[in-house]
């Protein structure tokens, strides 16, 4: 088996409500991010406390976590969008660096 290629990237993962979920996926489609993985029902805790992930009344009720993949020029971009969102709304953005194989997957 020949070497495997790794390409530094950054990973964001933003928490928010879910009734704000478009306007994060929205805002990584605007930025050219080409993909990311959405995970509904989150569970944990928190500055506010223990939040429970079952659904309540709807799928706006509940924290989602969006992540994606991108390099340091989009991430600029995307933290750009949600400063002014984070000011108004609840929610977290991390960010970390990661190592991927397939750099076309993550390239627009």
């Amino acid at each position: 088996m020949k070497n495997l290629n790794l390409y530094t990237m950054k990973k964001v993962e933003v928490i928010v409500e879910g009734e704000h979920l478009e306007f994060v996926t929205d805002l990584l489609e605007r930025a050219g991010v080409p993909g990311y993985t959405i995970v509904h029902n989150l569970s944990g805790k928190g500055s506010h406390g223990f939040h429970e992930g079952h659904l309540m009344f709807n799928e706006e009720e509940v924290l989602v976590m969006v992540i994606s993949v991108m390099d340091e020029e989009k991430v600029s971009i995307v933290l750009e969008g949600l400063r002014p969102f984070l000011n108004k709304h609840s929610g977290v953005v991390f960010i970390s660096d990661v190592q991927v194989s397939r750099l076309e997957k993550f390239k627009r």
